[in-house]
């Protein structure tokens, strides 16, 4: 099969197309035939080694994992002996533990939904990582309810649309925080109000928020609790160095000095998680919004543009056998 493999940390230019030998799956694994994936920014991190905690992981030196990519979609092609809950030929979208970039892959059944009917392979694959990251931090960590004011930061990437879709799904009313290009965007997504940051500063306008979901984060810890009501919550799921290390270090804090919290946390990828998308999916309560589509063998251009930071929604793989 054909398959992004990189032997080195670095730029895109360390992604190579080639050919490698299909997987077989374990007795508890399903062999996918990939028809799309996604990038994430997960990918771009594995891809250069930064921050120093993916080497941790994956290798101090050299990469252990040679194939990138954790958001899938396709047509089950094989099964383990253990595997009960599908066959050959069910339709299907979930996560790997990377290893997405390649005509085939295989994953444990846990990670994995069958696909509604009424989306395409490639909506599909623009789900896993970014919507999970949307419904854990604002169900499990925001606390979301209905009737709640809640201000998406970073409202257009591929976590912000789902965010926006997944309050609006909980009854709450929609900030979206985005810039001037994406305005039109997020109303389409039904945002209740969008703020154009390249000419308003949220946190100074006086306006509090139940809660706040950065999903690219770039105020101080201190800006963003202006913003918060007196028992409000602010949730962050992505952006800049400086932001993580004050909700790691002053957030547990803050309690301490209020009921305002502040938390920071990592997705969890799991079938309890991705059957609630898929209900909202056939629901058509969120519908993914995907900027760009690259071929298999353009992996390299489709995270040098995810990497540049402008990009709407998600960017999706197609996979052509």
């Amino acid at each position: 099969m054909n398959a992004i493999v990189y032997t080195q940390y670095g730029s895109p230019d360390v992604l190579q197309f080639q050919e490698v030998a299909t997987p077989s799956p374990a007795d508890n694994e399903v062999l996918i035939k990939l028809c799309a994936a996604s990038v994430n920014p997960l990918d771009w991190h594995f891809m250069r080694g930064k921050p120093l905690f993916v080497r941790l992981m994956s290798g101090l030196l050299t990469p252990k994992i040679k194939v990138l990519g954790c958001d899938v979609a396709g047509q089950v092609e094989a099964v383990g002996k253990h595997v009960t809950q599908f066959q050959p030929g069910d339709q299907v979208f979930g996560g790997t533990r990377l290893e997405g970039f390649a005509e085939y892959v295989c994953t444990t059944e846990d990670r994995l939904v069958l696909k509604p009917t009424n989306i395409s392979f490639e909506d599909a694959a623009a789900v896993p990582v970014a919507a999970i990251t949307a419904l854990q931090g604002l169900r499990d960590q925001g606390r979301i309810q209905s009737g709640h004011r809640v201000l998406v930061d970073g409202a257009s990437g591929g976590v912000g649309t789902f965010a926006v879709q997944i309050a609006k799904s909980y009854g709450a009313e929609v900030t979206a925080v985005c810039s001037t290009r994406n305005m039109d965007t997020a109303r389409s997504i039904g945002a209740d109000h969008v703020i154009d940051y390249t000419r308003e500063d949220f946190t100074k306008s006086g306006q509090l928020y139940n809660l706040i979901f950065a999903a690219n984060a770039y105020h101080s810890i201190f800006d963003y609790r202006r913003a918060l009501s007196q028992d409000g919550i602010y949730v962050m799921a992505g952006g800049g160095g400086v932001p993580t290390l004050q909700v790691m270090l002053l957030g547990p804090l803050l309690p301490l000095i209020g009921k305002q919290k502040m938390s920071l946390f990592m997705t969890k990828i799991n079938k309890k998680d991705l059957v609630v998308l898929r209900d909202l999916l056939e629901a058509r309560k969120i519908v993914p919004v995907i900027d760009r589509r690259y071929p298999l063998s353009n992996v390299a251009a489709a995270l040098s543009y995810l990497e540049e930071g402008h990009a709407q929604g998600k960017v999706v793989i197609t996979v052509e056998h």
